[in-house]
């Protein structure tokens, strides 16, 4: 590991300033769970290692009807998973993290670490970008919120700039009859994600009004999969349909062969995973 200059944060307004004054030459510590192993790797070396863990602007999670969800940053997957909050307005949370890596990880690895390193296999961004969630980036030159599907660029990479901080995810209130589900398959359990699914389905008089379908370890970013949604919006949901759009959603993605699987299984877990979502967001759906 090369040497650099180690710098605590306890205000959000000096992060912004330091990251404002060395760009490039910085790179931002949240949790650390993924940020140290680069680090050792020598896979990056700033000059400057800026510390936000400890400032209390970015930690804290509020909810009301009108405005939905607004989550700090530096909130623990361990506080997603334990919230009772979560547990009753958005389940799909709390119940994606009891399947992130391991306990010591969720205890210290932050949600907006985990966003912003962009690890194409994550497991929070489907269930978050199904959910409609916004990324609110703050720098010393303003604001501004850009969607989560929209967030994620290329492997490891975001439309964070140099200068800015990914401070909140903000998610709507849930429609009437909305059901969401998360779905993954690992190696074993905690191990390497294979692939990942997360369905929202939001039924209108047994007409599904929406549908949201999201991937995950089958492309360099989670994405949508826009045209299997297509097939789901507006009409009554049975397997025939959902299959219909498994099939359509394993078509869109873009799966590599590593030496964890090949390209073809990926595809084929991608028709399982978005089965199992779909079928259980309905039943969710219904019973909402």
């Amino acid at each position: 590991m090369r040497e650099f200059e180690y710098l605590r944060m306890n205000t959000l307004q000096e992060a912004c300033s330091l990251l404002s004054e060395y760009k490039e030459e910085a790179k931002v510590l949240a949790g650390g769970q993924s940020l140290l192993t680069l680090l050792k790797l020598n896979m990056i070396s700033p000059s400057y290692l800026i510390d936000i863990k400890f400032i209390p602007e970015l930690n804290y999670m509020d909810f009301d009807e009108k405005e939905g969800l607004k989550m700090g940053a530096l909130t623990t997957h361990r506080t997603v998973e334990k919230s009772p909050l979560l547990k009753e307005k958005f389940p799909v949370l709390p119940e994606t993290e009891l399947v992130v890596a391991s306990v010591q990880t969720r205890n210290w690895g932050t949600i907006g670490g985990t966003l912003v390193h962009a690890d194409p296999i994550g497991d929070i961004a489907p269930p978050l970008i199904v959910l409609d969630s916004r990324a609110k980036l703050i720098s010393a030159d303003g604001e501004r919120t850009v969607p989560l599907a929209e967030f994620f660029v290329d492997f490891f990479m975001t439309v964070v700039e140099e200068n800015e901080l990914l401070c909140e995810i903000q998610i709507p209130a849930l429609p009437a009859h909305t059901g969401v589900d998360y779905q993954k398959f690992s190696t074993i359990e905690a191990g390497i994600k294979i692939a990942g699914a997360a369905v929202m389905v939001s039924l209108d008089d047994g007409l599904c009004k929406d549908a949201k379908i999201a991937l995950s370890a089958v492309a360099p970013v989670p994405m949508r999969a826009l045209e299997a949604e297509e097939i789901l919006k507006g009409k009554p949901l049975d397997d025939k349909l959902i299959e219909q759009a498994a099939q359509a959603a394993a078509a869109e993605a873009d799966p590599v062969t590593d030496m964890h699987a090949t390209d073809e299984y990926r595809r084929e877990l991608v028709k399982v995973l978005v089965k199992r979502a779909a079928k259980m967001a309905l039943e969710r759906a219904k019973a909402a």
